[in-house]
């Protein structure tokens, strides 16, 4: 079994007050047996959602910034993975990334993801402020198996789970800000759902709380069932995730070797749908 652990919490503008707390909970997880610990997206810092983008650049950091210094000092005096989201600087003043990092029990950083499809959707522009990246993270090899790392709103592109499971990841983490509204909830956890059931894949997905965020940090297995969900308060959820669950699953429904490949021609990067 693989033991990980969802810090589901309240991020604020306050780096050293976030990073305190990221301290606190990778104690806590290490006490508990948890190897990786996974935080929301934006954990570095979070103003709320229209934060002029001028105020969210100069906030930013280098991969090389006392922030990310400090989870790697966390990870390394805990032993524990980490996986936790930023504010990258870009080379444009006036726009940063939107960084998930992966460290390793030695604080080495594994990979650093830049959100590649920003949201502008229900009434709000991330690209305003932030920069896509222009590629997708290849797997990390971990002692958790290979993680597949892609944030929030991508929840709602199938390609990008798709691509990261055909590169073989293990499990896919996803750390979120997923915005109250209308059937908000619904589509997160049926999201979180139906990624692990198409790809017959571990997905685990942790959301802030407050900030108009709606928590319910879960975990779902390869047959899309939630093994694990958090409430709409700060909790540290710790999952056991069984490794040999996705190859049982994939016995049984074996969608993913029933694909057919030379039938998808228009799923291409020039095909989009009218609108």
């Amino acid at each position: 079994m693989w033991r990980i652990a969802l810090a589901q919490i309240a991020v604020g503008p306050d780096k050293r007050a976030n990073l305190a707390r990221a301290r606190d909970l990778l104690e806590r997880a290490r006490t508990q047996g948890a190897g990786l610990v996974l935080f929301p997206e934006t954990f570095m810092s979070e103003f709320g959602p229209r934060t002029p983008p001028e105020v969210l650049a100069e906030d930013a950091e280098p991969l090389d910034g006392p922030f990310v210094a400090g989870m790697q000092e966390a990870a390394r005096r805990t032993g524990r993975w980490v996986v936790f989201g930023m504010r990258e600087r870009s080379p444009r003043p006036d726009r940063c990334y939107n960084t998930t990092v992966v460290l390793d029990e030695n604080g080495t950083v594994r990979a650093a993801y830049r959100k590649t499809h920003l949201y502008d959707a229900f009434g709000q522009r991330e690209s305003a402020a932030v920069l896509p990246g222009d590629r997708l993270p290849d797997p990390v090899p971990s002692p958790f198996g290979r993680l597949g790392v892609f944030v929030c709103y991508e929840l709602r592109f199938p390609e990008v789970a798709r691509e990261l499971v055909l590169r073989g990841a293990d499990i896919l983490l996803v750390p979120a800000y997923w915005v109250r509204g209308a059937l908000k909830e619904e589509q997160w956890t049926d999201l979180v759902k139906v990624r692990a059931l198409e790809n017959t894949v571990w997905v685990a997905a942790c959301d802030q709380v407050g900030n108009h965020a709606v928590g319910r940090s879960l975990v779902a297995d390869p047959a899309g069932l939630v093994v694990a969900q958090g409430p709409e308060t700060e909790t540290l959820l710790l999952v056991d995730v069984d490794p040999g669950r996705a190859e049982a699953v994939r016995e049984r429904f074996p969608s993913l070797a029933h694909r057919r490949p030379a039938l998808y021609g228009t799923l291409t990067a020039q095909s989009t749908p009218a609108l």
